[in-house]
């Protein structure tokens, strides 16, 4: 099996585990407040990360076992500890709103109709990163 074929595969489950994690398991609770200031914040966003990559990481098993791909320890705790930092980093919010700032989309990150400017850009960078840590899975 080649490389591109993990990649590939790994990478149609990372992003309907993404939307399971984000958008279901995750709690009203965690989500209305890991972003908060202090250690409330950082516990609410330790809650949601690790649901989070505990759903994805019962994904990628049930699919590497039933398929019986070649996935390295190395390339799995790469992929899965970069996905956690970078979903964390993102999750407090300023990160997005940074970048957003800093690409010209300052405008973007405050609207709220007809879309949330910021849930889009977060969505989007949270996507960028699971292509990353596919990679990382596929690759080491």
């Amino acid at each position: 099996m080649t490389t591109a074929i993990v990649f590939a595969v790994i990478t149609a489950v990372l992003i309907p585990a993404h939307h399971l994690a984000d958008h279901i398991v995750q709690t009203d609770s965690d989500a209305s407040h890991k972003a908060d200031p202090g250690w409330d914040g950082w516990r609410h966003l330790l809650a949601h990360v690790t649901t989070y990559h505990l759903t994805v990481a019962v994904m990628l098993t049930i699919t590497i076992t039933l398929l019986d791909l070649p996935v390295t320890a190395v390339g799995l705790t790469a992929g899965l500890g970069f996905s956690a930092v970078t979903h964390a980093l993102l999750d407090r919010r300023w990160t997005v709103r940074l970048i957003l700032r800093h690409t010209g989309s300052a405008d973007f990150a405050e609207r709220q109709t007809p879309i949330c400017g910021m849930y889009l850009a977060d969505q989007s960078l949270h996507h960028t990163c699971l292509w990353a840590s596919a990679l990382l899975i596929a690759c080491l």
